[in-house]
């Protein structure tokens, strides 16, 4: 099996949303396991100073955006950023290239961060419909 190895230089040339998502879908398992018994090597990277000072640099290079994409502004939710090749227990250990580079991190929500590795779209938050009075009663125009 090829892996593809996934950067933000071919991400952001993508304009659509469901553009950049496809381009980061896993298809993975709910319960897949990733760290299990090894998750407080993965707790300890995320509460580094290193980990938030370059996810602060993610989210600041991503205006605040669900993928990037201006007009997905994340408002209500906590920033996640996301890498976009799996990291293991072995890239924490070696500090592989993957782990602070930020063109292999994106600024994600929960919902999208889930449909990325479940590979499953109707997890996907749907953008704001604009209202406008009386658009729910076309007898009153």
């Amino acid at each position: 099996m090829i892996l593809m190895i996934k950067n933000y230089r071919e991400f952001s040339r993508l304009k659509t949303f469901m553009e950049r998502y496809e381009y980061l879908r896993l298809k993975g398992n709910i319960g897949e396991s990733t760290f299990g018994f090894d998750r407080v090597f993965n707790q300890m990277f995320y509460s580094s100073q290193e980990w938030k000072s370059i996810r602060n640099f993610v989210i600041v290079r991503d205006l605040g955006c669900d993928l990037g994409i201006e007009g997905r502004e994340i408002i209500h939710e906590s920033i996640l950023v996301h890498h976009m090749n799996p990291i293991t227990i072995k890239d924490i250990e070696t500090r592989s290239e993957f782990l602070l580079n930020p063109d292999y991190l994106i600024s994600t929500i929960h919902k999208t961060h889930n449909a990325i590795h479940y590979g499953d779209a109707r997890l996907l938050s749907q953008p704001m419909i604009e209202r406008h009075i009386n658009d729910t009663c076309p007898w009153r125009k």
